[in-house]
């Protein structure tokens, strides 16, 4: 088949397929639209859909005789994020936000299932296609406790992302640690309120807050090698309710990333080494505290020999070597949850373009894409999949 010329025939829908899924995006494990009009674009094309978690979405398509299964997986998800983008598929819903391009991710695996499924006589094996939520907190591992690899059994996994910081045309494609390990985590710190007038009568939890903040820095400079990158970040704090009383609690939440590959270890040793300051710090404050691990994955790793099977598939999209780059990036990703199980490679597609305002980076308020990249992004999960079933 011409791939190319059939995923172009189909480039008009594809784009409507994100637009849509642009203004009406859902949080994690929320996707309740967003699955069902999955479930409902599968069933068109012949599939017989399933769920898997309430709002996971996954349908296999059988080829023409025995051979390997291989996961194409997207996520489906959107962000808290006010837009500010002045486009005609501006977000219909105040507050959230397809700010991390998993409405084109979604879109570009719909259409990628429908062009296989006219060609499921040209390869052996199974493709399974898993339409994953809340991917921004963890949720491939639910899916996969509630049974996708036991029902699905696979011998492989690939997953991509479009990212902006390459521009369109270019892929990143590299073997090894590609995505960081993540820990999101919230502390919650327990004091005494009190007036401001007589702090000694109070335990100030926002005194505390202030001195583990920076207290906790001294993992990443002063405890962990610099040649295993790990950085750990305080993204959020809430706690008092007027400038003249001293508040009962104050609830820091924020991101452990380590890029590392001692999978075994490394989340453990980082916790262990949390908890230890928190616990000193509020121990000196005559405070106390709740350390609440809100989700965490693994180190993100491309299996090489996989890597070589697709690097072929990448080659022909983009024309060749010279367009595919290295990426590693200390941002997490939850398909290592399918890399630490089973050889999974992870790709990055290049929808970069300063000339449509996609210049932004992930999870802003004005993040876009370049939408010609989509039409890649088919191109590239139809050309793998091929290439690793034959």
């Amino acid at each position: 088949m011409d791939i190319r010329q059939e995923v172009e025939a189909l480039n008009e829908e594809l784009v409507s397929l994100r637009r849509d899924f642009h203004q009406h995006p859902e949080l994690g494990f929320d996707e309740v639209r967003t699955s069902q009009k999955v479930e409902d674009y599968l069933r068109e094309c012949g599939f017989q859909p399933k769920r898997v978690t309430p709002t996971g979405v996954v349908a296999a398509l059988s080829g023409s005789g025995s051979g390997p299964s291989l996961i194409l997986r997207a996520d489906m998800d959107a962000l808290p994020v006010l837009e500010q983008n002045d486009v005609p598929y501006c977000s219909l819903e105040p507050g959230r936000m397809h700010a991390c391009g998993h409405d084109g991710h979604t879109a570009m695996l719909l259409v990628a299932a429908k062009v296989l499924s006219r060609h499921r006589h040209e390869f052996n094996g199974r493709v399974v296609f898993v339409f994953q939520p809340n991917e921004e907190n963890s949720g491939a591992l639910p899916m996969i406790e509630a049974g996708l690899l036991a029902d699905y059994p696979s011998d492989a996994a690939l997953g991509m992302h479009l990212w902006p910081a390459l521009p369109t045309g270019q892929i990143g494609l590299s073997s090894g640690a590609v995505m960081a390990g993540l820990i999101q985590f919230k502390i919650e710190i327990r004091g005494k309120g009190g007036h401001t007038g007589y702090p000694q009568q109070a335990v100030d939890p926002v005194l505390c807050a202030a001195d583990l903040i920076q207290s906790l820095q001294m993992i990443q400079t002063r405890e962990i090698s610099a040649l295993e990158p790990t950085i750990l970040v305080i993204g959020k704090i809430n706690g008092g309710t007027a400038s003249n009383i001293i508040p009962d609690t104050v609830t820091l939440e924020g991101t452990a990333r380590y890029l590392h590959e001692d999978r075994r270890n490394a989340e453990r040793n980082l916790r262990e080494r949390m908890e230890r300051i928190i616990a000193g710090v509020c121990a000196t404050h005559r405070a106390e505290y709740e350390f609440i691990v809100l989700g965490s994955s693994p180190v993100l790793v491309n299996d090489p020999l996989l890597v070589d099977v697709v690097r072929p598939a990448a080659q022909d999209v983009v024309g060749g070597e010279h367009n595919l780059v290295r990426i590693l990036t200390p941002v997490g990703e939850d398909f290592s949850e399918f890399s630490s199980r089973i050889p999974a490679v992870f790709l990055f597609l290049g929808c970069g373009n300063e000339a449509v305002g996609a210049c932004y980076p992930h999870h802003h308020p004005r993040f876009n894409i370049d939408e010609a990249a989509l039409k890649l992004g088919v191109e590239l999960y139809i050309r793998a999949a091929l290439k690793h079933l034959g």
